[in-house]
């Protein structure tokens, strides 16, 4: 994300924050003379080293995450917890200052420019690159527009060159579903970018093992290849345990059954979530670069193939039965069947987990006639209908383009 926030300050976000709130203007001159203001500030500066200022730390971000040199941490981290001797005042010191401990210094964002040069609005504003609140505005703006743009133009090309339109005549296909799909996409990615918000945050504090030098000390360029498919199996075991949990039935009519509206979909059903849903679902993509090492263009590159991905399962062109790689026809069993195949990426867990369901061989035969294509969708919905009853009770909300 570094990489990104860089290039979007220097092109645009260094100006923008400098015209609206410069250093000198009304605003900066209010919070200097605001007494509320200097009050909280010297209690700030207090529990803070000298060193956190002096480094170019914006205050804000001093008084959260500068470095823990202080006495008052040096004493919490030397504090030991023994049975004879604990001291419960100590502990939410020890803990922070252990927090703060993971932090690598070098790798926060902001207070000095890696890829491109400073430009001339480097310094300008009240709000420096590191700064906390600045960060997640930018991020959330950044973010919430590559959702949208990324959504919208994979889910179109894969309607306009890839997907199955025949899925229109389907019985469970509801009245203006695309636009719906659409709709709830549009509408729910922006917050789930802001529940996401924390996780950038950490990357860019430096608590992350994001890394840009490949080189021995990195692993090199085989262990960067390495981080692919060790990415995809840590990402696809916590999917499959989220996703199942996503389906127990007290959560499910809560949170994941906005999902399930779709019981035949088109690409643009990828994003169609509840934003908690969502979420929940994205989390193992965040978590991985807090616990192993993971080249910072790769993840960008990973991420972007996380959202094809996304796309491709939900696009109805049934292109292989393979055994091992959990593709568009496992998802739409999932879609149809609904308590199979929670799997993202491959059928593994699924198996480990006896919920693996294999799609049907008529997925697959091309240029079935109308009449053989109509019994295999009434045989699906009966199927499907018996399920769904189970899980969601008989009163469907649905409101279908026509009933069998």
């Amino acid at each position: 994300m570094d990489i990104v926030l860089e290039i979007c300050d220097y092109f645009i976000f260094d100006k923008l924050y400098a015209a609206a709130l410069p250093k000198g203007g009304k605003v900066d001159q209010f919070l200097q003379n605001s007494p509320v203001v200097q009050q909280v500030s010297s209690k700030v500066s207090q529990y803070l080293p000298a060193s956190a200022t002096a480094s170019g730390y914006d205050p804000l971000d001093s008084a959260i995450f500068a470095n823990s040199t202080s006495s008052h941490a040096s004493n919490a981290l030397s504090f030991q917890f023994n049975s004879t001797s604990i001291n419960f005042a100590n502990i939410p010191s020890y803990l922070w200052a252990k927090f703060m401990s993971l932090q690598n210094k070098s790798e926060i964002y902001g207070l000095k420019p890696i890829f491109l040069p400073e430009g001339d609005y480097f310094s300008s504003s009240i709000l420096s690159r590191s700064n906390i609140l600045r960060e997640s505005l930018s991020i959330l703006v950044v973010t919430t527009i590559f959702g949208w743009l990324l959504y919208l133009i994979v889910a179109y090309f894969s309607y306009v060159f890839v997907f199955d339109k025949k899925i229109f005549n389907h019985p469970r296909y509801l009245k203006n579903q695309m636009w719906l799909e659409i709709e709830r996409a549009m509408t729910a990615i922006p917050v789930m970018v802001a529940l996401t918000n924390p996780f950038f945050l950490l990357e860019l504090k430096g608590f992350s093992r994001l890394y840009f030098d490949i080189n021995e000390s990195t692993g090199g360029w085989k262990f960067l290849l390495l981080s692919i498919p060790m990415f995809i199996l840590f990402t696809d075991c916590l999917i499959y345990f989220i996703h199942r949990w996503l389906h127990w039935p007290s959560v499910y009519k809560r949170l994941h059954k906005p999902h399930h509206k779709w019981i035949v979909c088109t690409p643009f059903a990828s994003h169609a979530f509840h934003p908690v849903d969502g979420w929940a679902q994205s989390l193992p993509y965040h978590l991985y670069p807090l616990f192993f090492p993971l080249h910072k263009v790769l993840y960008l590159g990973l991420f972007t193939f996380v959202n094809f991905w996304t796309v491709m399962i939900h696009d109805g062109n049934y292109m292989s039965n393979d055994p091992v790689v959990n593709g568009t026809a496992c998802h739409t069993v999932h879609h149809l069947y609904f308590n199979y195949n929670y799997g993202q990426f491959t059928t593994l867990w699924d198996r480990i987990g006896r919920s693996y369901r294999r799609p049907d061989d008529s997925f697959f035969v091309k240029d079935t006639d109308d009449e053989k294509e109509k019994q295999e969708w009434k045989k699906q919905v009966t199927q499907m209908e018996e399920i769904r009853n189970e899980l969601e009770g008989k009163v469907d909300d649905r409101e279908y383009n026509e009933s069998i």
